[in-house]
């Protein structure tokens, strides 16, 4: 395998992790476990790591190209696409409705966002414009794969609380924390969209013009 093959599957890995990470939550959900929580963590994390690995080693092998630029963001989507609904359907399975709630909203604002960006994303590479994540998508990949990850821990020890009697002394992050830390989250996904905005304002003008 060519370094950059391996740079590549690094990048594409990101999605069949976060479908794995996805899949166990919701069988931990059912049939609570420390053994699936702890495995879908992981699958969760390893794929978060991959967004960090992948573009430094690009830099640093200097195998940096334009379908792994492009494929990043994507990942990044997909990870968001698939982790947040469940995290939502989980939340609301263990009749948490106010973290579900809470979850929705920063499901819905990250899905708007995505699509919002890759359509900027598309006028721009009509008039050949860098199409490479600046820093606001790079602080809200850097805040958000954690959060998610924060909230998971949160619904998955919340499971095993209230399904497995013999967990019932589990303690569960501070809710207040957690609720902070997903509000920042989408604070730091709308400024993102308006910042993608203002970058590609110029392109929106040009193929606005007749």
């Amino acid at each position: 395998m060519t370094k950059f093959s391996f740079v590549l599957s690094l990048t594409l890995g990101r999605a069949p992790l976060a479908i794995a990470a996805a899949g166990l939550m919701v069988v931990h959900a059912f049939k609570p476990s420390v053994a699936l929580l702890v495995a879908a963590l992981g699958c969760m994390v390893c794929s978060a790591l991959t967004d960090l690995f992948d573009g430094l080693l690009a830099r640093k092998w200097k195998v940096t190209s334009r379908l792994g630029a492009l494929a990043d963001p994507l990942m990044d989507k997909v990870f968001y696409a698939v982790t947040l609904p469940v995290a939502v359907f989980v939340a609301a399975y263990l009749e948490d409705f106010n973290h579900a709630l809470l979850l929705l909203a920063l499901d819905v604002v990250s899905a708007l966002r995505d699509q919002w960006v890759s359509f900027l994303r598309t006028v721009g590479s009509e008039y050949g414009a860098d199409v490479k994540a600046n820093w606001s998508g790079k602080l809200r990949t850097l805040i958000g794969f954690p959060v998610v990850v924060v909230a998971h821990l949160q619904l998955g020890l919340l499971a095993l609380q209230k399904q497995s009697p013999a967990h019932e002394s589990i303690k569960l992050l501070p809710e207040n924390l957690v609720f902070a830390l997903e509000i920042a989250t989408i604070a730091i996904t709308i400024i993102s969209a308006g910042s993608y905005t203002l970058r590609y304002w110029q392109y929106l003008k040009r193929a606005a013009n007749r």
